[in-house]
């Protein structure tokens, strides 16, 4: 369910958290939320790690390729200058970044901005992917979705590893 940030005054910034495993709709969430935002004429900027380059260099993409244009970013601190008039930031990979993404959040959203993570909240094991938890513990709204296991199609919460590699 989307946040109602009707009820927050329109100076008011807040960070939104999408987190869940592979496959469970994080980026497809994340794009349909940042499209809403531009339906109501929000000026919107979306960012990924530049490790992620496995469907575009210049767009954030679904598994079921929905994609929006995005911008390509080494270190999350570098957002902080590319969003002056922004009003709804999008971070997609968040796990990818270092933990300075939380203050790179918080200081967004201080300034009246909404932020919008999603990312992958732990491994197969169930350990926590880093900068995750800390950014979860000061976000107003959480959303987790699922996936649905391929095996026996019941909800899945964790990524199924498929190598013998113990990373």
């Amino acid at each position: 369910m989307e946040p109602t940030p009707h009820a927050v005054p329109r100076e008011t910034g807040w960070i939104e958290v999408i987190a869940g495993c592979m496959f469970s709709g994080k980026t497809e969430e994340l794009i349909r939320r940042l499209r809403r935002a531009k339906i109501a004429k929000q000026k919107v900027v979306i960012f990924k790690p530049n490790i992620d380059t496995r469907y575009s260099t210049n767009s954030i993409v679904s598994h079921s390729e929905q994609s929006l244009p995005s911008i390509l970013i080494k270190d999350v601190k570098e957002i902080l200058d590319l969003v002056e008039d922004a009003q709804v930031i999008g971070i997609d990979e968040a796990q990818f970044f270092s933990s300075d993404l939380v203050n790179v959040c918080n200081q967004l959203a201080d300034d009246g901005k909404r932020v919008i993570v999603a990312g992958l909240d732990m491994d197969y094991r169930g350990v926590p992917f880093e900068p995750m938890p800390q950014i979860l513990s000061v976000a107003e709204y959480i959303t987790k979705p699922l996936a649905i296991c391929v095996e026996c199609g019941n909800p899945a919460d964790r990524t199924q590893r498929k190598t013998a590699s113990a990373e």
